[in-house]
């Protein structure tokens, strides 16, 4: 069926049906930024039984793909990732079942690449684990928060896995460092989240009346002296959600270059922490398959333990 020496027609195989074309291309072609999969869509240049598609097609078992020869500059191009990243993230699975696994994310990588980000950690894990034909994002995590984060191997298992997340049976739990002392009985942190860009084009969240309604709960782990451990749970999932809700209420996040304090700074400076103390440290969730609740952890990374001891020797 081939037309050309470089041109490939791909067939949709059981795992695949029901997946977009766009996240379907994202898979199969490595190293290819999502916006020039977008650009061939337009164009017409990727087919479906020989039939021109939308980015958001479903693909139906069977179905015949045509994927045409792509030539990069290297502008375009995802950069291969490094063998550093690529032994980094081999070692960052906390655990992984039949369909889904969980990675350690570490601080300071984006979950995916784009506005200047030429590789994130679902590009970088699609060439690490070139096992997988799917590999997809069930949620997100900050670029510079480190911890617990789901990925789905099948298209059935992530439809299962956000189902779980939109009826709230999957429980996320953060670790945050908060400037101050937070008070004990501040449990709830209700503030409407409304997205907005600087005059840099860079993203940020306020809290503002005409937002989207946001909620997190917050428990006191440990009172230090000038800094509080906290528990997040982010009830809603805003972008930068925990973060702005503490910065509210008063106590920033330590480390945060976003939506801190000049205290909090201090305290950071003071601490020798040089990233924000936000860790997803823990997440349940039900199994895709049989249901079972599956609960896992991450530890601390030596960074933040480390600023933590720091933060208690001084109290």
């Amino acid at each position: 069926m081939a037309e050309g020496r470089d041109v490939q027609w791909v067939e949709v195989t059981e795992g695949q049906v029901g997946q977009r074309v766009d996240n379907f291309l994202m898979t199969r072609i490595k190293g290819v930024p999502r916006a020039l999969v977008y650009r061939i869509v337009r164009k017409g240049e990727v087919r479906v039984n020989k039939k021109r598609v939308k980015a958001d097609t479903r693909l139906a078992l069977g179905d015949m793909v045509r994927i045409p020869p792509l030539r990069l500059t290297p502008r375009e191009a995802v950069r291969e990732v490094s063998d550093n990243l690529r032994n980094l993230l081999a070692g960052s699975v906390l655990v992984e079942g039949r369909d889904w696994l969980v990675i350690n994310k570490p601080a300071g990588l984006a979950v995916h690449g784009g506005s200047g980000v030429k590789i994130g950690l679902i590009e970088a894990l699609r060439q690490v684990r070139e096992d997988l034909d799917f590999l997809e994002l069930v949620h997100r995590l900050d670029r510079d928060t480190s911890g617990c984060l789901l990925l789905a191997k099948s298209r059935p298992a992530l439809l299962a896995l956000n189902e779980s997340l939109k009826q709230h049976r999957m429980d996320k739990r953060y670790l945050a460092l908060v400037a101050g002392r937070w008070p004990a009985r501040r449990d709830f942190v209700a503030a409407r989240l409304e997205r907005f860009e600087l005059a840099n084009g860079e993203r940020r969240v306020r809290v503002d009346p005409a937002g989207k309604v946001a909620r997190t709960r917050f428990a006191v782990r440990e009172a230090l002296e000038k800094a509080t451990l906290v528990e997040a749970e982010p009830v809603t999932g805003r972008t930068h959600q925990i973060r702005v809700h503490a910065a509210h209420a008063g106590h920033p996040l330590l480390g945060d270059d976003k939506y801190g304090s000049r205290e909090g700074e201090r305290l950071a400076a003071g601490l020798g922490l040089s990233r924000l103390f936000l860790h997803a440290a823990a997440l349940t969730f039900p199994e895709p398959t049989s249901g079972r609740p599956v609960q896992i952890k991450a530890p601390l990374p030596d960074e933040l333990e480390a600023a933590l001891a720091r933060a208690r020797r001084t109290s």
